[in-house]
């Protein structure tokens, strides 16, 4: 009779990695040996310094808290296992004691993979052996300390350097295949690859690879005269070939080609010789794609010498975007990286618009950006929102002096739109002379915005106050933000306002915990993640931040980070608000990059039932900071 239990574990399992990986087989092997667990929340997993258990785990509902112990004895929480993540790794590797607390943040399911059997499956398998081994090294990160932002930690910190999170970046595979049958003579083979324009032949029999010969083959057996040309491709054919799956990181090809002194590898369906070829990846292609690295890609910016090589450093970034997320590099981690590439990218053209203006600027100015990119969360390309503020100037000057910042943010906005960031809709922008203004102009505008709010007000200030220089006098938008708190601290009325504005999209769920979607219009059916979640989250970050006169803080994870660190009794609330901001971020960038577009609009259809298990973990966040503002900020009734 069927083991129901075990086939539905084994259902569960093989949506994920590395089980996704094994055979059917071993699948089932493994899936009757599981154990499952059933835990209530704030329950131990297991303790620092506990002996490893003879399982690791899986989550199959719920969430798992991961606590290093400071030096102080206090536990701070350095990640989060979700439905699906794998965690408890070390007995699998080394026979030491725990170094790190795992405790049930919810009531919670786990499956414990036996190691006994799981480990001699893993071994025979170098891909699920490979996956556990990076699992291991990187995947408990600590996304809330300061002292470990940019870094993967294991249970002990390791600082993880630019140089390579590059390796672990999938490698370029080419999928412009040519294959030819073991009997095809040497000339033939040779006479399709120069037609073809390929470095390399594979040599298939019923669409399976058996061996592969490249142009060195053919120097080195053909052109010394040891073969003739008529001879059969199959007696200077490179065999057995040496297969991996597409999940293969550029580290792992450099390693395989080194320890086999070969130069190309063959990607197919699972990374045997027993599946069909997918692609190939060569020796040249992983050099010429370390041009994604991105200490190599900010040389490049820099250097660029027009608008047209700025946008195709662009794509490379994109690039670069989207191998960091294949491979899972933590969110934090991500995001400095794409801020700064995309911060350079404004100085430059900022400074190549300087140049060919006339004459230098006249006085000091900021160019601040504004939105995502002013809160260093702009992934994909979106709307530029940026603005200008300059020097104040005695009155007869001020038009003369608007007149030439108007000029230079033209030039700058136009090429921003060129290499991907397509105008605002709204015209938020550095162009328009509602948004270039001087300092003291810029205070009084903020000033009528705060002392004055209406909905429009409210809704500028959302943008406004979320900025960030990018290029230029640092003195002057100092002096902004010390004009705006101050404005603030006096007129408390306008922080209520904000508040109830920070309501006006409730919780992302309607009745029965349904996505509520778009009822009409071009993107009726859909869920627009921005609005529903993303956006509650930033408006909430904001106006708690603000009550508390937190400066030069914009990005919404790090507000709430902070904002633990001030209110000690709402601290596992703003944590998890920290995480389901850069995991709704993470979300959206993968949609964006995979459908080509903003990323905003999400066909529910599309999703697995795990990716819609984990949104709404994200919006239970959500519905509890919304409450504590509603109460805080005693505003009687949301807004839609």
């Amino acid at each position: 009779m069927k083991n129901t239990i075990s086939a539905r574990i084994a259902d569960f399992l093989k949506d994920f990695p590395p089980f996704s990986l094994l055979e059917e087989k071993h699948l089932l092997t493994i899936s009757k040996e599981v154990k499952v667990i059933y835990m209530e929340k704030g329950k131990p997993v297991f303790r620092k310094g506990e002996k490893g258990h003879e399982h690791f785990y899986i989550v199959n509902k719920g969430a798992i808290d991961l606590q290093k112990i400071k030096e102080n004895g206090e536990a701070e929480t350095i990640d989060k296992c979700d439905e699906g993540d794998i965690f408890g790794l070390r007995p699998l590797f080394a026979k030491e004691n725990y170094l790190i607390n795992a405790d049930t943040d919810e009531e919670s399911i786990l499956y414990a993979i036996p190691i006994s059997i799981f480990k001699p499956i893993a071994e025979s398998n170098s891909h699920v052996g490979n996956f556990l081994i990076e699992s291991f090294a990187s995947n408990t990160r600590n996304p809330y300390s300061p002292e470990h932002r940019g870094q993967l930690v294991t249970d002990n910190s390791i600082e993880f350097k630019t140089d390579s999170m590059y390796e672990l970046q999938p490698v370029p595979i080419v999928k412009r295949i040519v294959t030819v049958p073991p009997e095809t003579t040497i000339r033939t083979a040779a006479t399709l690859m120069s037609n073809k324009k390929v470095g390399s032949i594979l040599i298939t029999e019923n669409e399976l690879p058996t061996g592969i010969v490249t142009d060195m083959d053919f120097r080195t057996m053909v052109a010394t005269g040891r073969l003739s040309i008529d001879t059969p491709v199959s007696e200077i054919m490179t065999s057995p070939v040496i297969c991996y799956s597409r999940s293969i990181t550029i580290a792992q090809a450099q390693l395989t080609m080194m320890k086999h002194n070969i130069n190309h590898i063959c990607i197919t369906r699972d990374g045997t010789p027993n599946t069909k070829v997918k692609g190939i990846v060569s020796e040249h292609d992983i050099i010429v794609s370390q041009a994604n690295n991105p200490s190599v890609l900010m040389k490049a910016i820099n250097r660029a010498s027009s608008t047209k090589k700025l946008k195709k450093v662009r794509n490379k970034i994109m690039q670069l975007l989207k191998g960091y997320l294949d491979h899972n590099i933590p969110l934090t981690h991500i995001s400095k990286i794409i801020f700064e590439l995309n911060d350079a990218t404004i100085k430059r053209i900022i400074n190549r618009c300087i140049e060919k203006m006339e004459t230098p600027p006249p006085v000091k100015f900021a160019w601040l950006s504004l939105g995502s990119q002013g809160r260093k969360e702009q992934l994909l390309h979106t709307d530029q929102d940026n603005a200008l503020v300059f020097e104040d100037v005695p009155e007869e000057k001020l038009e003369e002096t608007k007149e030439y910042f108007l000029k230079l943010s033209k030039k700058v906005t136009k090429r921003l739109g060129i290499i991907g960031y397509e105008f605002c809709p709204a015209d938020m922008m550095a162009r328009n002379p509602q948004y270039c203004l001087s300092l003291q102009e810029w205070k009084e505008q903020f000033s009528n915005w705060i002392v004055e709010p209406g909905s429009d007000e409210i809704l500028l200030c959302s943008i406004f106050f979320d900025y960030d220089i990018s290029y230029g006098d640092v003195s002057l938008s100092n002096e902004l933000a010390d004009h705006i708190y101050k404005e603030i601290s006096s007129y408390k009325k306008f922080l209520t306002l904000l508040a109830a504005s920070a309501l006006r999209n409730p919780t992302p769920l309607g009745f029965f915990r349904q996505f509520l979607v778009e009822h009409d219009g071009e993107n009726k059916d859909f869920f627009d993640i921005k609005k529903r979640a993303i956006t509650p989250l930033t408006d909430a970050g904001r106006v708690l931040s603000l009550s508390h006169q937190v400066k030069n803080m914009s990005n919404t994870a790090e507000r709430f980070e902070k904002l633990a660190q001030l209110e000690p009794a709402n601290r596992e609330l703003y944590l998890a608000c920290s995480y389901s901001s850069k995991a709704l971020l993470k979300f959206r960038t993968k949609q964006g990059l995979l459908h080509k577009d903003s990323g905003r609009f999400i066909n529910l259809q599309d999703l697995s039932k795990e990716d819609k298990i984990k949104l709404k973990r994200c919006f239970k966040s959500i519905k509890d900071v919304q409450e504590l503002i509603k109460f805080r900020f005693e505003i009687s009734s949301f807004i839609s």
